[in-house]
């Protein structure tokens, strides 16, 4: 097993290529909304043992593959997001976000279910209670057949293909298989971040970024990191090219397909929020890969990236000169 790390050279000029010629990032998952109630909390109510929050602001965020898109944005590439959204206020507000980003809302396929939305409410920098609002159950019918429409034409015009699932159904198995059958015929990389409920469905991706616990949970065993010799076996168990672990605190491991491993250690200077990292680290390995780099360049920048993204509040956008400040 070897750390790994990149000159400061070649990490501006990839960074460069994703400005010079913007990379066209083709994100098929789950999008949401997030909405952040921030106030102050001054007494207990009277109807319940529950603090009472004052609401002093309310904010917006691009959640799931939508904060992908959003981050594809923030480096400079062009980014098409498949994806359901309800009819409603919700659906509404995503779709002008992205708007406002440069990100076109013609992949957004409008269904019967609301849009997944999660409302946050934090009181003096703690967050009180979460309230999520969703139908998660697997797409069906003409909604598939309108999301496979979308994902032909998206990766027909990608340089990268990224699957960003969070099992809130959009990624059923007849939409991976559309997608990334025509991005290998096409050659271009697949990134995928998995969850629980198709787990398995993902063969023949470039790039298989789960975390530790979601790998140890599909398996039904631990992950030894410094024995690694049973990772080839995982690979072809998954039929993937290589697997991105990542592990939080303790960064990530790169598994290439003869089974050698690259440890990358975490470059995060402080920890305020890890909400969104997981997409900014998606987002930064598809581009850095639509541009040219190989897949190890592509995950130290992008563990870079999110060394960044930890430090913000909430799901938020990385940009490429933030990324040349944290690597110096």
């Amino acid at each position: 097993m070897t750390a790994v790390t990149l000159t400061r050279a070649r990490l501006e000029e990839l960074l460069a290529r994703t400005a010079g010629r913007p990379p066209r990032i083709a994100i098929v998952g789950d999008a949401m909304l997030d909405v952040y109630l921030q106030g102050d909390v001054e007494r207990i109510s009277p109807e319940a043992p529950v603090p009472v929050v004052r609401v002093q602001a309310r904010h917006h965020a691009l959640g799931g593959a939508a904060n992908v898109a959003q981050n594809v944005a923030a480096l400079g590439g062009q980014a098409e997001l498949v994806a359901t959204v309800g009819d409603d206020a919700a659906g509404a507000k995503l779709r002008a976000m992205l708007e406002a980003i440069g990100a076109p809302g013609r992949g957004l396929v409008t269904t019967i279910r609301p849009t997944t939305t999660k409302t946050r409410v934090v009181a003096r920098g703690q967050q009180v209670v979460r309230v999520d609002e969703e139908i998660d159950h697997d797409v069906q019918g003409n909604d598939v057949r309108a999301i496979e429409v979308a994902v032909r034409r998206a990766v027909d015009a990608a340089d990268a293909l990224v699957l960003e699932d969070y099992d809130k159904g959009v990624l059923v198995e007849s939409v991976i298989r559309a997608a990334i059958t025509q991005a290998r015929q096409r050659g271009v990389p697949i990134i995928v971040d998995p969850k629980y409920r198709h787990f398995f469905a993902f063969g023949g991706a470039t790039v298989f970024k789960p975390n530790r616990r979601e790998l140890e949970a599909a398996l039904g065993a631990a992950v030894d990191l410094d024995h690694p010799e049973a990772f080839p076996d995982i690979l072809r168990r998954l039929n993937v090219d290589r697997l991105l672990l990542t592990l939080g605190e303790r960064g990530m491991a790169l598994i290439e397909p003869d089974g050698r491993t690259h440890r990358i250690p975490t470059t995060a200077r402080e920890v305020f929020d890890v909400v969104g990292a997981g997409d900014t680290v998606t987002a930064y390995l598809a581009a850095i890969l639509a541009v040219g780099g190989t897949p190890l360049e592509a995950a130290v920048i992008a563990n870079h990236a999110a060394g960044v993204q930890v430090g913000k509040s909430g799901a938020a956008a990385v940009s490429p000169a933030e990324v040349l400040l944290a690597a110096s």
